[in-house]
């Protein structure tokens, strides 16, 4: 068997009727390198995040791959698709952005007139998305999916600008994101949502520290920023 055939088949058991594709755990962990990249801000976190997308993409459209659980979670699988999309934007943004020793963007707080924007996009979407998926037969709650699709959306975005905010819009996606993925038995993935709400939090604070020590460096913030921050 070649290895990518290994690698879409192959699955860990336990208990007498569980089952978990390799497949799933690797995605997750390419995921978990692309989100450390991120923080570190690191132009490789995005084609290495690309991989994880494809891998994770079949896992969620599990009817249409036939993984074990056999569950379509198409907002999860929807937002591969779109993660893949925003990373090439990404990609070319923090490259276009690189500094010395490979560090890209300089961290900031989006205004609140952006913040508002996104709010709404928030809502429209979720509201929009909702009953297409469930048309689509989505698994339920529908409206999680929803929100799960559009937060990453915006999140992915965020980082792409160099928003500090997108790491709060992390923490609001994994807290729908770890009871939705039990509920669906993708406890891989379950898991890797409780890892990553500890990492955007740490993130998080990372991000802020950054941001103030090379606001510091440059001298004097204006009073628009420093409301901000």
């Amino acid at each position: 068997m070649d290895p990518i055939s290994w690698l879409f088949d192959a699955e860990i058991s336990f208990g007498q009727d569980q089952h978990i594709l390799w497949r799933e755990v690797v995605g997750n962990a390419f995921g978990l390198a692309s989100a450390v990249g991120g923080m570190r801000r690191r132009v490789w976190a995005w084609p290495v995040g690309i991989v994880g997308n494809v891998l994770l993409f079949t896992v969620f459209m599990g009817a249409v791959f036939s993984t074990p659980q056999g569950a379509n979670l198409l907002g999860q699988a929807s937002r591969q698709v779109m993660f893949a999309a925003v990373a090439v934007y990404g990609w070319q943004r923090w490259r276009a952005a690189r500094g010395d020793g490979g560090a890209l963007v300089q961290p900031h707080w989006a205004t609140w007139r952006q913040r508002a924007a996104m709010a709404v996009v928030a809502v429209v979407l979720v509201a929009v998305l909702t009953p297409v998926f469930r048309a689509l037969g989505s698994f339920e709650p529908v409206w999680a999916d929803a929100w799960i699709f559009t937060g990453s959306l915006l999140a992915t975005y965020g980082m792409a600008r160099g928003w500090t905010d997108f790491w709060v819009i992390w923490i609001l996606v994994d807290a729908v994101g770890v009871p939705l993925l039990l509920r669906a038995q993708l406890y891989p993935s379950a898991v890797l949502y409780l890892v990553y709400a500890g990492f955007v939090v740490w993130g998080l604070v990372v991000w802020v520290r950054l941001q103030r020590r090379e606001r510091a460096a440059s001298g004097p913030a204006s009073p628009a920023l420093e409301t901000l921050g």
